[in-house]
């Protein structure tokens, strides 16, 4: 991961975000999720789920049965607030499920909770 003043001044203002305060810059924000989404895949390489995070980013993940064209069989999705919530442990995955604010479709997809929340 990326380290330095901007990414500790940005890691803050997402945090701060995630706790009710002022919505980071969109640069920040696409920033954050693109970078999460790298250690998402990292972490869990593989082709077999996709995690998408409109509008900034998508990563497949997880080893196992690479799908190939059309929509991916196992796909996680969720808007970007709800992913850094995940991703820094503001918000679990039940939680995320249970307020419709992510979906995830395949029998691999639930694979992704159990790397959340990232390191």
């Amino acid at each position: 991961m990326a380290s330095g003043p901007d990414v500790t001044r940005a890691d803050a203002a997402v945090r701060a975000w995630l706790a009710g305060g002022a919505t980071p810059d969109r640069s920040v924000l696409r920033a954050a999720v693109k970078e999460s989404l790298g250690v998402l895949a990292a972490a869990a390489p593989g082709r077999s789920v996709e995690v998408r995070v409109p509008p900034f980013g998508a990563v497949q993940c997880v080893i196992g049965p690479r799908h190939g064209r059309g929509t991916p069989p196992n796909v996680v999705e969720t808007d970007p607030r709800t992913w850094l919530a995940l991703a820094t442990g503001a918000l679990t995955w039940e939680e995320a499920i249970a307020s419709g604010a992510l979906l995830a479709s395949g029998t691999r997809s639930a694979e992704v909770a159990h790397l959340l929340p990232l390191a």
